[in-house]
This record gives structure tokens, C-alpha cells and sequence, in this order.
């Protein structure tokens, strides 16, 4: 999708740019939608534990199929890309065989028209599923399982794919977006292509109100708080944290130290860490 620069008809929205969406499908299928309770980052006694959230455009959930797996060596064709309020990436409905309709991740080439399958063995084609252990080395993939069964927990952002470098016994040797390279079961599935809407990370958002519409609120400094409030606040002024390193809100250290824990049973699948 192209990036289009909105109209300077006011300083707010002198910079503003958006991704063209009017050739995308609008079609609604209302078994595969439901609504979204918001929480605006409280818990259930009303205490804030997750930051400046709240307000926001109402959305209805589309219902994404991470899995595909209810129907294996059955035909899907794509009935249109469509927009999808809660992700970063398209979806595409799919309807398969026996006229039962999904929303899947849509990956970059996926049309209207086009024929994909989920198998334990298929075409190496944009927009199919299968096992990773079928899959050949090079090949960019996305929407990946890091647990059998469990449906794709990994590349499912706008412009994300991992890269299937070899094999390794029962296993796969993946790089994945961030740099790290990482072992995952060879059995697991994976979908080939890269995720779609990859300009997505060149919107330029222009204006305040617009990341309000998306439900974020204005972020505090922490040394602008109370004592009582962050481990920065406090002092008169402009002062420092008044700390050797830099905190979250609950004391844990930020910016910088290592906080996955190594004892995490995974850790042995890790071949090389992220670059920082």
C-alpha cells in the first residue's frame, strides 16, 4: 500500500500522512466480529497497572484465525484484504470448501481470487500454511507457532517474517525480526510471505488527537511525579533521579540491564541473543 501525505489545510495536519486504504475490501461478516470491553488500564479493583490508556475509538474485534489447522488439505479462497482496527497488519477473508468464512494475517501479494491451503505439506506459495520441517531453508515465513498446537504466536505485525535458516535435528533454526536466532519444533506450522501493510511503520502520525483516537494517552515523566508515585519523583525543579540507574514505576531496572529471566525453560532454544 502506498503512504499518502494528508492535505496542509491546518499546522496539525502539515506532516500527517496515512496509508491509502480505499482499494480494500469493506465487507462485513458479523458472526466473525464482536466487541471489545475496555479495561483503559485498570484491574479489576479499579487500580492503574497499565499507564497512560484510556479513551478511544470504539472497534469491534475481528475474530483472526492464527491456527488454521480445523481445516487441514481444505481449499481457501481469498475473498478480499481488508482493514483491521486492531492490528497493524491487513487480514483477508478467506472462505473455504464448505462455504465457512475466516479471517487470517494477510501476507504481502495475497489478491482477491487467490487459492490458499493449510496442510501438513503444500506449494511453497504466498498465503499457505503447513509444518516447518516442509518448508526450505531461505524462505521468509510468518505467523509462526512457538508451541505445536497452539496456533502462530510470532510474526504477526506489520511487515514482520522470520527467516528459516536450516535444520537442526528436530528442530528449526529461525532469525527472527528482532536478530535473534532461535530453534523452534520443526513440526510446528508456519505461513509463507512476509506480513502485509510493511509502510505501516512510515506513518507519520501529525497530530496529537490522533493517537488519542487510538486509545493512548499523554506519558508522564517519572521524575515529574510524586515520590509517592515513581521511584524518579520528587525534588525541587528540574532535579535528577537521584539514583545510580533508571527504574520503572514498581523498581525494576530499565533502560538498558537484561530483566528475561534465566531460568526461562526456552533459553536453551536461544542460539543468539537480539542485538539491544
Amino acid at each position: 500500500m502506498t503512504i499518502k501525505i494528508a492535505k496542509s489545510t491546518s499546522n496539525a495536519r502539515r506532516q500527517l500522512s496515512f496509508v491509502d486504504t480505499s482499494k480494500l475490501d469493506k465487507t462485513k461478516v458479523k458472526s466473525l466480529l464482536v466487541g471489545k470491553k475496555r479495561s483503559s488500564g485498570r484491574n479489576h479493583a479499579g487500580q492503574i497497572v497499565t499507564y497512560h490508556k484510556g479513551g478511544g475509538a470504539k472497534q469491534l474485534y475481528r475474530i483472526v484465525d492464527f491456527q488454521c489447522n480445523g481445516k487441514l488439505d481444505m481449499t481457501a479462497e481469498v475473498l478480499g484484504i481488508q482493514y483491521d482496527p486492531n492490528r497493524t497488519a491487513f487480514i483477508a477473508l478467506i472462505q473455504y470448501e464448505d462455504s465457512e468464512k475466516s479471517y487470517i494475517v494477510a501476507p504481502n501479494g495475497l489478491q482477491k481470487g487467490d487459492k490458499i491451503v493449510c496442510s501438513e505439506k503444500a506449494l511453497i506459495k504466498v498465503g499457505n500454511r503447513m509444518r516447518m520441517v516442509n518448508i526450505p531453508a531461505s524462505t521468509q515465513i510468518h505467523n509462526i507457532e512457538l508451541e505445536l498446537g497452539k496456533g502462530g504466536q510470532a510474526c504477526r505485525s506489520a511487515g514482520g517474517f522470520a527467516t528459516l535458516l536450516g535444520f537442526d535435528d528436530k528442530y528449526v533454526i529461525l532469525k527472527m525480526p528482532s536478530g535473534e536466532t532461535r530453534k523452534v519444533l520443526a513440526q510446528n506450522y508456519a505461513s509463507i510471505g512476509v506480513v502485509s501493510n510493511g509502510d505501516h511503520s512510515n506513518i507519520k502520525t501529525g497530530k496529537a488527537g490522533r493517537v488519542r483516537h487510538k486509545g493512548i494517552k499523554p506519558t508522564v515523566r517519572g521524575k515529574a511525579k510524586n515520590p509517592c508515585d515513581h521511584p524518579h519523583g520528587g525534588g525541587e525543579g528540574a532535579t535528577s533521579i537521584g539514583m545510580a540507574y533508571p527504574k520503572t514505576p514498581w523498581g525494576a531496572p530499565a533502560l538498558g540491564p537484561r530483566t528475561r529471566n534465566k531460568k526461562k525453560s526456552s533459553s536453551r532454544l536461544i542460539l543468539s541473543r537480539r542485538k539491544k
